[in-house]
């Protein structure tokens, strides 16, 4: 690859992570607390191309270069296109498909974190992660007739329907999904809408047989906007 398409590559790339990270898009890919990094590696990235330039323009290596390898510009131009999506194509998040398509026992390999206090109040705002994890392994029951919302996006399978959410530790390459069984008075939304909801767990509905998926009853149903941040940890 001649050095101005590598420099070329450097400066797409760095901007490409500038642009997802001031964006917001950045929270597509990974937590939030990887921004610092995105920003300092496309800052790098534009950096070193920079200097590259530069070094060549004084060394007058970019004249040389031009001399007899016009033959492989064509070929090497073909690898702006996967940067060039970046900047056209916005990705959406990862949704109903990877919840369909992962196996249930994924949601068996949680942490077994030490579950704290729940707060008071007449409804208890709950992740998915926290909900689903207490069901699993809080056998004092504690979430029992104590009414909860959580945030998800609808899904449909095997003639049930389910409110889920993608976990991810780091980035959307270990993404791994949630869902809870929904119950009683449930409106035909279409699937991967996001939604509120309102309701109590039905106590000991998440078991082995069932691959630790909890059972919901709905008393309150709000469709909403896809959060900004469509990924737990």
């Amino acid at each position: 690859m001649r050095r101005e398409t590598q420099n070329i590559l450097l400066v797409l790339l760095g901007g490409a992570l500038l642009k997802i990270s001031f964006s917001g898009m950045y929270l597509r890919y990974v937590q939030k607390s990887l921004l610092p990094l995105l920003i300092a590696a496309g800052v790098v990235m534009i950096g070193l191309a920079l200097f590259a330039i530069v070094t060549d323009i004084r060394r007058g290596r970019a004249e040389a270069a031009e001399a007899g390898h016009e033959h492989s510009s064509r070929s090497t131009w073909f690898l702006l296109l996967p940067v060039m999506a970046v900047f056209l194509i916005s990705p959406p998040a990862l949704g109903g498909d990877i919840v369909n398509s992962a196996a249930d026992t994924n949601q068996t390999q949680r942490s077994r974190n030490l579950l704290g206090e729940l707060p008071s109040g007449d409804v208890i705002p709950l992740s998915m992660t926290e909900f689903v994890t207490r069901t699993a392994w809080d056998e004092s029951g504690t979430l029992d007739g104590r009414r909860v919302k959580l945030t998800g996006f609808l899904l449909r399978a095997d003639g049930e329907t389910y409110a889920a959410r993608i976990a991810i530790s780091c980035c959307a390459a270990d993404a791994r999904p949630l869902k809870v069984r929904l119950g009683g008075d449930v409106p035909a939304l279409p699937d991967e809408q996001w939604v509120e909801v309102t309701g109590q767990v039905v106590p000991k509905s998440a078991n082995e047989t069932n691959s630790w998926v909890p059972s919901f009853t709905v008393d309150s149903f709000t469709p909403v906007a896809e959060p900004v941040e469509p990924y737990e940890s």
